[in-house]
């Protein structure tokens, strides 16, 4: 699998689950989840593990998390004849970050 960290635009359905992303200029719609699941990022690199908050004086973790789905996506639209004839598709790994709200395309496998 190709590794990437390329911002997309992604739409979920009603399951939250990726629905469709526009990758480079171009439309992909998700055929199937291969899988779903959480990391944590490195907490071990943060001075203690944990910092403590200025408002309020409460521990907040350094932890960062992302959700990652890895789906089976095919191209939407056609862009010419000759696309349209050809079936296009790939394994994706799509990141969703919480700490600020964006999707990323991190691996790809077609």
């Amino acid at each position: 699998m190709r590794q990437y960290d390329d911002p997309v635009e992604v739409r979920r359905d009603d399951a939250e689950d990726p629905e469709q992303f526009l990758w480079r200029g171009r439309l992909w719609k998700v055929r199937a989840v291969v899988a779903h699941w959480i990391e944590t990022g490195p907490w071990w690199q943060g001075a203690s593990g944990r910092a403590e908050e200025e408002a309020g004086g409460s521990l907040v973790d350094l932890v960062t998390e992302r959700e990652l789905w890895r789906v089976e996506a095919g191209r939407g639209i056609p862009v010419d004849e000759r696309e349209s004839q050809r079936e296009t598709y790939g394994v994706f790994d799509l990141s969703f970050d919480w700490t600020d709200g964006r999707w990323q395309l991190v691996g790809c496998q077609d």
